[in-house]
């Protein structure tokens, strides 16, 4: 035991003196130094993705992070957890700091633009959603086959939004239309045609006495998989009931575009609300009915927001916005004041087919409410989505985004670190998804590539597919 623990302390020393494996890198943001963020959310995300201070008693050697495997797994041999285990803070201090960085591989390559991927919450099934009209869902666990192919009914102009309920049994997708399309995924129909092998329901969101037409552009299952939850290009959240089978409730949410909803929390109660009247707000559906108000609203950004995505929590949450910034979110600081001046803007932009101007790049809002903003990444020409690293594999310690230049980025949530960009789209990222277990992202592109990144290492991560590594095509 001792030439072991010996033999441990050698390879300890040897792994901290030097990084061999594509690690989380420590550069820093380009331009200004990014703002200490509040002492809470940096000690939550510690606490969730950083090791137990016994091990620094335990196994001797260079006390600084991220600490070598080797180090935890001596550690662990010498149960300094007293669990004789590794806690969940441990793992995510051990799988945090690997990366999906590596390939990419081809997943599936179209001649349409993709702009919906996502992994289920177990991660066995993926889902991508295409202009073209097809939604396909791929099975994970064998090999990335097509478990279901489908071919959306009356699309309008792409599908937009898709989601997937939460036993995993049905999908919902939408586009530019009130009607929002509902799918039996678990059939064991492979090829779905709307209305000719199976039936797409469609679910009606306008109500009887509108006659005009909107769209969708997000939609969230209740965590009891009852209702649907919507945003609107009619400034409006919806709640659809799907027992009953009609719609519940319409808020007149926003002045703009509601482009994203989500909710806060497993329970179901707290929604946020991001628009293009670039407002985040929060809802509590316990009080939905009896006044059509929000709990509260959150300024900060300077254009419109295009995505949402919470910590889960109840608590924290992200925004992507047109002003080229992510920011995150207490709601704690959240205000009552729903009547905010917005018109900070002098100048004429439309994020749809124009750059963003250099000179609005340092603009802040005077009532910039937020915790921390992180900048690099580019938001044009379409809704573009950050999220959230998975808590099981890396506490939640990053958040990643796709962009506008073809690239993901990925940043450290407390320094604000770029800690990774990865490179091969030839146009814009619209959505990409972190496997809520292994290090393993997918990203989809306007170019038609669904693409594979990961960390696979020396059996750190199981090999989810049969890869082939794919050709970049390159033009003069």
């Amino acid at each position: 035991m001792g030439y072991a623990m010996s033999r441990l302390e050698i390879e300890s020393e040897l792994f901290d003196g030097g990084n061999t494996v594509h690690e989380a890198s420590s550069s820093t943001r380009p331009g200004k130094p990014f703002p200490k963020v509040d002492d809470e959310i940096s000690q939550l995300t510690n606490l969730r993705s950083g090791p137990n201070d016994r091990l620094h008693q335990l196994v001797p050697g260079k006390q600084q992070l991220p600490v070598s495997p080797v180090r935890m797994l001596a550690g662990r041999e010498g149960n300094y957890s007293g669990k004789g285990r590794f806690s969940s803070a441990d793992r995510c201090h051990m799988l945090g700091r690997y990366l999906p960085v590596n390939g990419p591989w081809l997943v599936d390559q179209t001649t349409s633009r993709a702009y919906v991927s996502q992994f289920s919450a177990d991660g066995s099934l993926f889902v991508a959603g295409f202009q073209g009209s097809n939604i396909r869902i791929y099975n994970v666990d064998r090999g990335w086959k097509v478990q279901k192919n489908i071919l959306a009914k009356s699309l309008c102009w792409t599908v937009i939004d898709t989601s997937l309920s939460p036993d995993q049994r049905y999908l919902v997708y939408t586009s530019m239309s009130p009607v929002v399309h509902i799918v039996n995924v678990g059939s064991s129909t492979t090829e779905s045609l709307a209305n000719i092998t199976e039936i797409h329901e469609g679910l009606d969101f306008s109500s009887n006495d509108r006659r005009y037409s909107f769209g969708i552009f997000s939609v969230k299952f209740s965590t009891d998989g009852r209702e649907l939850v919507a945003g609107s290009s009619d400034d409006s959240i919806y709640v659809y009931d799907l027992e009953a089978n009609k719609l519940s409730l319409r808020i007149m949410a926003h002045t703009a575009d509601v482009n994203t909803v989500t909710f806060a929390d497993e329970s179901g109660n707290l929604i946020y609300s991001g628009s293009d009247d670039n407002l985040c707000k929060v809802w509590d559906r316990r009080c939905f009915g009896a006044k059509d108000k929000p709990a509260g609203v959150l300024v900060g950004h300077l254009e419109g927001i295009t995505f949402l995505d919470s910590r889960g929590d109840g608590r924290y949450f992200i925004s992507n916005g047109k002003d080229q910034t992510i920011k995150l979110w207490d709601i704690r600081k959240m205000s009552s004041d729903t009547s905010c001046n917005l018109g900070y803007r002098n100048f004429e932009w439309d994020y749809r087919w124009m750059d963003y101007p250099p000179q609005a790049r340092d603009l802040k809002h005077p009532s910039d409410g937020s915790v921390a903003t992180y900048k690099g990444h580019s938001v044009l020409r379409t809704l573009i989505r950050c999220y959230f690293s998975p808590e099981y594999c890396t506490g939640q310690k990053y958040i990643y985004t796709g962009s506008h230049d073809s690239r993901v980025y990925i940043y450290d949530v407390v320094t604000g670190a770029q800690v990774a960009v990865l490179k091969h789209h030839t146009s814009p990222v619209r959505d990409c998804s972190w496997h809520p277990h292994y290090p393993v992202l997918v990203s989809s592109s306007w170019d038609g590539d669904v693409v594979k990144w990961e960390f696979p290492g020396k059996g750190e991560a199981p090999v989810l597919a049969n890869e082939r590594r794919v050709r970049r095509q390159y033009h003069d």
